[in-house]
């Protein structure tokens, strides 16, 4: 069993790997990150397909946080004032809003700053999705 949680991201978008750059240096999380490519997704529990949609945190015990509630538990894994943020986000109200700001940046991140061409998501693709 792991002893620190996972966050996993897509090493072949641009924008996601800026992200976690940034992350790392101002941040300062308290966890293991690693490119869903480079990852044993399977040891992970989390397939190929939902480490392709979006962000994944995986606790050491295995349960799965996608999405903003990735980004929300990055956070409150940091330092300083981060964790305020975190657990704000986690809130009902936040955690609908933070949901819908982060699949709009996620289907839009092809166009942000740092991106590239595999930025790109599969129009109408997800978790369960054809």
């Amino acid at each position: 069993m792991r002893s620190r949680p996972v966050l996993v991201y897509d090493g072949d978008c641009g924008f996601c790997t800026a992200s976690v750059t940034l992350a790392r240096r101002w941040i300062g999380p308290r966890c293991d990150i690693t490119a869903r490519q480079w990852a044993d997704l399977e040891a992970l529990g989390v397939t190929q397909e939902r480490a392709a949609y979006e962000a994944l945190w995986v606790t050491p015990d295995g349960t799965v946080y996608g999405g903003a509630q990735a980004v929300a538990k990055l956070l409150s894994s940091a330092r300083g004032g981060w964790p305020v943020v975190g657990a704000v986000l986690q809130l009902a109200p936040a955690r609908r809003l933070a949901h819908g700001v982060y699949r709009a940046i996620a289907h839009n991140r092809h166009r942000l700053p740092g991106s590239t061409p595999a930025c790109s998501l599969p129009a109408g693709r997800g978790p369960g999705r054809s």
